[in-house]
């Protein structure tokens, strides 16, 4: 019997990129509120069920679908920080409240781990657009400023990187937002800038 090759046609997978961005804009927003003291009248752990409902899940989900999408850097990027919310999660529920006054230093490690990958990604970002790149820069400077902050025991420098956080989730929101109203108009509704780095064709 003589070999056939068939070709199989799948429909294309949506964007999952606006929920990624979304979902990790939300809980970063919500753990930064709380480390810029805004949750004064709350718990402050607003963050922790979207660490792996939204942050977590959401992410991850993004990422295995990026996959699909043969996007190498999606699927990095939203895996690895689909991982670090549920990590992040797992790390507060089961190691910290054993952890005394050490627990800050856990944390500093974590965030110093994560500020590496973060800063390979960062160049890599450079190559996807504008709204990608600040999305990234400005994660960047909220890891650095908090791993500094939890090591150093600094109540006010953690303070500093809350607010940091909270812009690095309004750019979130900004490329989720315009990933989805991009999609839906089928044109460019809101702006996400050029990538500084043209790839090779």
């Amino acid at each position: 019997m003589a070999d056939e090759t068939r070709t199989i046609m799948t429909a294309p997978a949506a964007d999952p990129a606006p929920l990624g961005l979304a979902a990790f804009a939300l809980t970063t927003f919500l753990l930064s509120a709380a480390n810029a003291n805004w949750m004064g009248s709350a718990t402050g752990d607003a963050w922790l069920g979207y660490a792996f409902a939204y942050g977590g899940l959401g992410q991850l989900l993004a990422g295995m679908w990026e996959f699909r999408n043969r996007n190498v850097f999606g699927a990095t990027a939203f895996s690895t920080y689909g991982g670090f919310w549920i990590g992040l999660g797992l790390w507060v529920l089961l190691v910290a409240p054993t952890a005394g006054p050490k627990a800050g230093k856990d944390l500093g490690w974590i965030l110093l781990a994560f500020a590496i990958f973060n800063t390979y990604m960062l160049l890599w970002s450079s190559m996807v657009n504008a709204a990608v790149f600040a999305v990234f820069l400005t994660l960047e400077a909220t890891e650095v400023v908090l791993f500094i902050g939890n090591f150093a025991a600094n109540a006010n420098i953690v303070k500093v990187g809350g607010y940091v956080g909270i812009l690095t989730a309004l750019c979130a929101w900004y490329a989720s937002a315009a990933g989805v109203g991009n999609g839906v108009a089928g044109r460019v509704v809101l702006p996400v800038g050029q990538p500084f780095v043209k790839q090779s064709s």
